[in-house]
């Protein structure tokens, strides 16, 4: 998975919230001209410009105002569709409501612990098993700590009052991760396997026999 860096104030590089793209940043003021030959600085107003698709993001007072996405990053693209709309929907309300992008992201988790095969009914039970299946148990406690399990747990789709931008932008990292090492990772192994020669595969299976 390639490493996320998200935007923030006066920051040369970072990933673009409008491409997504990892790219340099040109950075100015904001003026306006009170009258003519005469510039005047905005107080407190910035913008940067994407190197990549020359898209601009507008800070003020240090805070990315648009787009409204806050920088969140993009859906992993395997990703089921259902899931996917809410992480949209997640990033497009992130500035406006942090308390309704994480609400968001945890019904996530909890639709894609049912896409990956559990019953979808207790969250706890569904990490802990896919844990079984080979997700990092790192993992499962970061998303302990970020209150989708354990005895501090949120229930999917509620808002909660302690959340605030930075839980949001956890959350939104690790739907991100939770499907990349149990969708993504697999599908590209079994790519790379079922490009192999017939009679390396042949010659595989033959040993796996004998085992």
């Amino acid at each position: 998975m390639i490493p996320y860096v998200p935007p923030a104030h006066k920051k040369t590089g970072f990933n673009c919230p409008h491409c997504g793209a990892f790219a340099n940043q040109r950075w100015s003021e904001a003026f306006y001209r009170f009258e003519v030959g005469t510039l005047n600085i905005i107080s407190g107003l910035n913008y940067a410009a994407c190197s990549h698709c020359q898209k601009f993001t507008l800070w003020l007072n240090e805070k990315l105002i648009i787009p409204s996405t806050g920088g969140a990053p993009m859906p992993n693209n395997d990703l089921p569709e259902e899931i996917k709309a809410d992480y949209e929907e997640a990033r497009a309300i992130l500035n406006r409501s942090p308390r309704g992008a994480a609400a968001l992201l945890r019904l996530c988790i909890q639709k894609l612990c049912k896409h990956l095969g559990e019953e979808g009914k207790n969250i706890n039970t569904d990490i802990g098993n896919l844990v079984k299946k080979g997700l990092p148990p790192r993992i499962q406690q970061s998303l302990d700590i970020v209150r989708v399990i354990g005895n501090n747990a949120v229930h999917p789709g509620q808002i909660n009052l302690n959340d605030d931008m930075e839980t949001a932008a956890k959350l939104f990292l690790l739907v991100n991760i939770v499907a990349d090492v149990m969708i993504t990772q697999p599908n590209e192994i079994d790519k790379l396997f079922n490009s192999l020669p017939p009679n390396q595969l042949e010659g595989i299976a033959a040993r796996d026999k004998q085992k």
